[in-house]
């Protein structure tokens, strides 16, 4: 009599890298239906920007000085950096207010029971605010057009270089969106996601190079201006749209503004998306 051994098939184990993007964009395709099911939030924040943009140009152009120049025009040209560069970091409160709403409705452990990458929700959650994002920037960059900005006002400028200038914005804005996912999951309400994504949010985009000239603030004010990430991402803006108003600081962002801006928003990335995932993996609702 021979002997027989039941042998057990066991599917091999995924690979876990292969698996985390499955289940992000899983995750960030079923946020992007969500989106397209409820069109007010993309149009409420498409407004916003566009306020700023509108209020901004025709409000405070031409008593604004930039460099020697109080020309509107040039304020106009200046100022489309900064208004890119506050939009795509705005979207951060919304992130946060998103994720915290999932949290209230018990559907972060739901996604928590199943078998699929710890840091997938929240990876495609933010992939698909940075789809919106992104169209939130297309939209603006057409209303910008329209009001008079034009890219090359203050020098040479090709299509790489604009793209290269979007992208950045984009990595600014993704890297953000990691930290509203942080108070997204460190706060009970959405209520309060939102709240707390904007209180921090106003100093760190009005202390900086984006709506005025660093060079006309006091001398410790203009130090953390210099060296606030989001002065660097508006600076390089400027330089690769060749639009006026690029500091002339000896501060290192401000003379190497593109090599700054990557690294600052790479940083951003790591450090909260850490945060975020740790947070994920022992946060109830």
């Amino acid at each position: 009599m021979s002997a027989v051994t039941d042998t057990v098939r066991v599917a091999p184990a995924a690979n876990p890298v292969s698996q985390s993007i499955r289940d992000s964009m899983v995750v960030a395709k079923r946020n992007l239906i969500r989106m397209s099911r409820i069109p007010e939030m993309i149009i409420y924040g498409l407004i916003q920007p566009i306020m700023f943009v509108v209020l901004f140009t025709y409000v405070f152009g031409g008593s604004m000085q930039i460099g020697s120049s109080t020309s509107a025009v040039d304020y106009k040209n200046f100022l489309m950096a900064g208004i890119f560069a506050q939009t795509v970091t705005f979207a951060t409160a919304s992130s946060g207010a998103g994720i915290a709403d999932d949290m209230h409705k018990g559907l972060i452990d739901r996604f928590r029971s199943l078998p699929m990458a710890r840091g997938a929700v929240l990876t495609g959650r933010t992939l698909a605010d940075s789809v919106q994002t992104a169209l939130t920037l297309v939209v603006l960059a057409v209303v910008a057009l329209l009001v008079g900005w034009r890219v090359g006002s203050n020098g040479d400028t090709n299509l790489g270089k604009v793209l290269a200038a979007f992208g950045l914005l984009l990595l600014l804005g993704y890297a953000f969106t990691w930290i509203g996912a942080l108070i997204g999951m460190s706060v009970r309400t959405p209520e309060a996601a939102t709240s707390s994504g904007l209180i921090w949010l106003f100093p760190v985009t009005f202390i900086s190079n984006a709506f005025v000239d660093t060079s006309h603030m006091t001398p410790w004010l203009r130090h953390i201006a210099e060296w606030n990430p989001f002065s660097a991402t508006v600076q390089a803006c400027r330089v690769l749209f060749a639009n006026p108003g690029r500091s002339q600081s000896d501060a290192w962002p401000m003379q190497h503004p593109v090599w700054a801006s990557l690294i600052y928003s790479i940083l951003i990335l790591v450090v909260f998306r850490t945060l975020a995932v740790r947070k994920y993996r022992s946060a109830t609702a």
